[in-house]
């Protein structure tokens, strides 16, 4: 009996370490060890497990834009020690106009342990550590854990953790070490480039090297890094960060240069840059805007954009609201004065929506917003709003309801409706819905403005508003034009009601994109707000025929506005819109196979020696959508992709992505559509118009073959 106790007492005293996991909230906590015990004297390693629910996610030891690192404090007995965490390589976490780096699902952050060379064998020592972590998804919970690790004191150095020992071995090899790497940094103008040379990069694949500082105010985390690759190693150019802005910029940059799987602890000095870490051909994912856009200076600008506004009014953005302008034309011809008003108004109207539009895009790039052109129709709550707006329009040109004429004599009184305001407003809806498209000239005039104060940039903008309604104003200020026009009778009541059919077209398109942003599940919530703003347009035109026959009609008038206020609140405002993760299968039905673009895949096919054409566009944009119809979606193109060994890459700029927006900004763009087709030697890609045939198309593709 007594041989039987000692042997279980042996077995007890010489068991696993054992640890009690703890559940945070929206992680799971606990303390894992690398062996089975620990000998007196020893050094071993533990590790802070945690398990992070999905969707969720703890941060770096620079936790990026926003956030901060997990943390751990020991409570130890005397002699015993830890260090402090060994930090895996970390992920980049877009969220809304910030990158942050972190970790998601599982991760193991390693620290080693020493006992004390006075430590007895045999006795099980309990050790305690307080953690805190700030978990985050799209809200931030500060969440704590105590844990404890109950840790054997072994005669000998204790046999590896089944469990534990090789998953921790795993991440230690993984992590960024030292690697001999020597780097310099040095500020050019609004670029800060840093070069990394040594024998570890030498064979290395660099296409999608990315460096994470340990200081979280010495780069501008979200903006990209480009990459240029040279014999010894390579040069990124970061856009550098607030401490570069004072008068006293750092000295040493120190960080992880990740490679892949590969990741190596990099400290950089202030200094000219190394030979050879640069020079071996453009960078693979990114390059910097075109000479072209960046040599612009503001008559150039205000030029090309005055161009790009006239040419916008034949972009496809802009046919439903022409209806509203010819409509307009129309109904004036015979009041020469009346017409100049009207015109002058519809201009007021184009130029102050584009100022507004444009100081309210400068503002919020200002505040680091990726914002480009065209970004009210990146919110889904816009669109709905929209789309109502176009069926309310399309409802008053039918003739369910009136505004600003009676009842009686649609078609000859039609000249005396809408006034200054109506005018005004078309002007306003005009560039409303224009403003998603980039006509010719258009793209590196606004691509320029964007980068320039916000007083200059303004200046630019009032030139694309006075190019959109300068046609329109010219027409109504040309009496041999207007005397052309036929005289306003009763054929204008079926022109008007014709014109329609192009507003409910365009109800049609957003709901379309509002299915692309938010799922399918947008569709029957559209169309009940439809169908209620329907009601209330055709109470409300009751209302008015009430009111011509000398009737009471404001119970009517209530419940029309009632119904109206529920369809916009109910269709676009409450509860908002949640982005879709994906957009829904099938929703485009394009001819042709595409892979989704990303820096990475680009930078593999380039190095595959392909020729690459890549498409950024986005649902909201019309021209987009006829290009993709008319030129891409072709089989010419099909056959000259297949012909020259090429691959189709789409980036879609439907909703906000930071990553797309600072990509168009490197080209000189501050909206879709752009397109770029890359050789298959490398280099700068050519840039397509905005505009594309088919021939225009295949004859970049077959040039990219031998380039």
């Amino acid at each position: 009996m007594r041989y039987l106790l000692g042997a279980l007492l042996a077995l007890i005293l010489s068991g696993p370490v054992l640890a009690q996991p703890v559940n945070t909230g929206h992680l799971t906590a606990e303390l894992v060890s690398a062996t089975q015990g620990v000998a007196p004297g020893q050094t071993i390693h533990v590790a802070l497990r945690q398990t992070i629910q999905k969707d969720w996610h703890t941060y770096w030891r620079n936790a990026g834009d926003s956030g901060e690192a997990t943390r751990i404090k020991w409570t130890l007995p005397a002699g015993w020690t830890a260090s402090d965490f060994t930090w895996p390589t970390p992920h980049r976490l877009p969220v809304g106009p910030l990158v942050n780096y972190g970790y998601e699902g599982e991760v193991l952050l390693p620290m080693t342990l020493t006992a004390p060379a006075d430590a007895r064998p045999g006795q099980t020592i309990t050790l305690r550590a307080a953690a805190a972590f700030l978990v985050c998804a799209e809200i931030c919970v500060p969440e704590d854990a105590v844990l404890t690790l109950a840790m054997p004191v072994t005669a000998k150095a204790a046999a590896a953790d089944p469990k534990w020992g090789s998953r921790i071995a795993s991440v230690l090899a993984a992590a960024p070490k030292p690697a001999g790497l020597a780097g310099a940094f040095e500020k050019q103008g609004e670029v800060l480039n840093l070069a990394i040379t040594g024998a570890a990069l030498k064979g290395q694949d660099l296409a999608g090297a990315y460096f994470y500082p340990y200081s979280g105010s010495v780069i501008d985390h979200a903006k990209p890094q480009v990459i240029e690759r040279g014999p010894d190693g390579l040069t990124l150019k970061i856009a550098p960060g607030y401490e570069f802005q004072g008068a006293t910029p750092p000295m040493v940059m120190a960080g992880v240069l990740a490679l892949g799987d590969k990741a190596f602890e990099v400290s950089a000095a202030a200094g000219p840059l190394p030979i050879g870490a640069a020079g071996l051909g453009p960078p693979p994912a990114r390059i910097t805007a075109p000479a072209g856009a960046a040599n612009l200076g503001l008559l150039s600008a205000m030029l090309f954009a005055l161009i790009g506004g006239l040419i916008l009014n034949l972009m496809p953005c802009v046919f439903p609201v022409l209806a509203m302008k010819a409509a307009s034309l129309a109904g004036h011809a015979e009041d020469t004065a009346n017409a100049r008003r009207q015109g002058l108004a519809f201009g007021v109207g184009v130029i102050v929506t584009f100022l507004a539009l444009a100081g309210l895009l400068i503002a919020l790039r200002s505040a680091g917003a990726a914002v480009g052109w065209g970004f009210q129709l990146q919110d889904p709550p816009v669109v709905a709003a929209l789309a109502l707006l176009m069926l309310a329009v399309g409802l008053n040109l039918s003739g369910v309801f009136e505004v600003g004429t009676s009842l009686q004599g649609v078609g000859s009184d039609l000249a005396a409706r809408g006034g200054f305001a109506g005018s005004f407003f078309t002007g306003v809806l005009a560039v409303v819905v224009a403003a998603p498209c980039t006509a010719p000239f258009m793209g590196p005039a606004l691509g320029w403005a964007l980068t320039q104060p916000a007083i200059t940039s303004l200046l630019v903008f009032l030139g694309l508003g006075v190019g959109f309604a300068l046609p329109f104003v010219a027409v109504a200020f040309a009496p041999g034009l207007l005397s052309r026009l036929p005289r306003p009778g009763p054929w204008m009541d079926v022109f008007r009601k014709a014109l329609a059919f192009p507003m409910y077209g365009a109800v049609a398109w957003l709901v379309w994109v509002l299915t692309v942003q938010v799922g399918p599940d947008a569709v029957p919530r559209i169309l009940a707000a439809a169908i209620l703003l329907a009601f209330g347009a055709w109470l409300f035109g009751l209302a008015q025929h009430r009111t011509a026959a000398g009737r009471p009609a404001v119970s009517l008038t209530a419940a029309a506005g009632v119904l109206a206020v529920a369809a916009l609140i109910g269709g676009a405002f409450w509860p908002g819109y949640t982005l879709a993760g994906d957009p829904p299968t099938g929703v485009e039905a394009a001819k042709l196979d595409y892979e989704t673009y990303s820096p990475a895949r680009l930078a593999a096919l380039q190095a595959e020696g392909r020729p690459v054409l890549v498409n950024y566009t986005a649902a909201w944009c019309v021209s987009c959508q006829v290009n993709d119809r008319v030129a891409l979606s072709t089989k010419s193109v099909s056959q000259a992709l297949a012909r020259n060994n090429a691959v189709y890459l789409k980036a879609d700029w439907t909703k906000r992505d930071p990553e797309i927006a600072a990509e168009l900004a490197s080209f000189g763009r501050a909206g879709v559509p752009l397109y770029l087709v890359y050789g298959a030697k490398g280099g700068a890609p050519d840039i397509l118009p905005a505009l594309l045939t088919p021939g225009i198309v295949v004859k970049a593709l077959d040039a990219a073959r031998a380039r």
